[in-house]
């Protein structure tokens, strides 16, 4: 296709304090071998890093990238605070610590028109820089770590559930009034979940790669993955029937682990069988998905795993109804939206 036949693309991104990685995925951006026009709007949270300054910098040298605020410091509302600033047809998304591949923004908009889809993404295609966050990228891409979701440890391309980030027809983002400001976590999933009912077809293709560095400590990880089932049990709420038994395995595995414990303690060793059986196989895909790792970091592999799951349990069981209640308040009404389900 001719360059002047190409759509133009907004790339979005919000960022907080993202020091570390903003310069690098911002000129992935810029290089990337897209012949159409292209604009990158940043919305600048309240870092207490060098992050804004990086953004002006990075601004005054090209005069394709812009800053917006975002007060919030909010993903959602960063990055509907982006789209209103942005004006092309089709709107590419990108974390701060995001950095897409080569040919991921040309391969995205050629999908977008092959398949007649509403959002194309790919594979969360997460890579450490130290030791324990190669562990992290090793949890974070094997089914013991996340399940089977094709964006995480990869598939053949196709219809889906959700994808990571994603670019998008700004007029479907417009017709559904863009994320839902209120689900400070899950705003992919819960977006994707309103494209689908919409009649919008999710297309991935493990064609679509983008580099993901993971949180920096075993603190940083637990939090990331508490407010992950903490919010997808929100979504679940709001849009009941979005549930399936993947979500579910992590609260699961923290009820066996904790009554077992608990149990095995006071009425008989038997019931220990539960949090043994979660310790072995804990260690057991620790052994299978830390092969090539290095031995601190296949050491760290398990302790990744452990923290991913009863993280995320942890976040999903004690989800209160009343934050799901508070979503539903103030949101904009959506066709499937219900009362909170138990």
């Amino acid at each position: 296709m001719a360059a002047e036949e190409l759509p133009a693309v907004s790339v979005i991104m919000p960022v907080l304090n993202e020091e570390r990685h903003l310069r690098t995925a911002v000129r992935r951006i810029l290089e990337q071998d897209y012949a159409g026009a292209m604009e990158v709007v940043i919305a600048l949270g309240p870092s207490t890093d060098r992050t804004d300054a990086i953004a002006a910098e990075l601004a005054a040298e090209d005069p394709r990238v812009r800053t917006v605020p975002n007060p919030t410091g909010r993903t959602p509302a960063g990055l509907n605070a982006a789209i209103r600033a942005s004006h092309h047809p089709i709107v590419v998304r990108v974390d701060g610590h995001g950095l897409l591949t080569p040919g991921y923004i040309g391969t995205a908009v050629r999908l977008l028109g092959e398949m007649d889809a509403a959002n194309v993404g790919g594979i969360m295609h997460a890579e450490g820089e130290t030791e324990w966050e190669k562990a992290v990228a090793a949890a974070m891409t094997s089914k013991i770590g996340v399940g089977n979701a094709a964006f995480h440890t990869g598939g053949l391309a196709g219809p889906a559930e959700t994808v990571y980030l994603g670019v998008f027809r700004r007029e479907v983002l417009d017709r559904l009034g863009g994320y839902n400001e209120e689900f400070i976590r899950a705003q992919d999933w819960e977006l994707n979940y309103r494209i689908r009912q919409d009649g919008g077809l999710i297309w991935f293709t493990p064609q679509l790669k983008v580099t993901y560095r993971p949180r920096p400590s075993v603190r940083a990880l637990a939090k990331q993955y508490k407010d992950y089932g903490r919010w997808r049990r929100v979504v679940t709420r709001y849009h009941r029937g979005s549930v399936n038994l993947r979500y579910l395995a992590p609260p699961a595995a923290l009820l066996g682990v904790v009554l077992g414990l608990a149990l095995g303690a006071a009425v008989h060793p038997a019931f220990l069988v539960l949090p043994a059986g979660y310790l072995a196989a804990i260690l057991g895909g620790s052994l299978l998905e830390g092969r090539g790792l290095s031995v601190r970091a296949r050491l760290q592999l398990p302790v990744a795993l452990g923290t991913m799951h009863l993280s995320w349990g942890f976040g999903f069981l004690t989800s209160p109804r009343s934050l799901a209640r508070r979503v539903i308040g103030s949101s904009a009404p959506a066709a499937s939206a219900v009362e909170p389900a138990a």
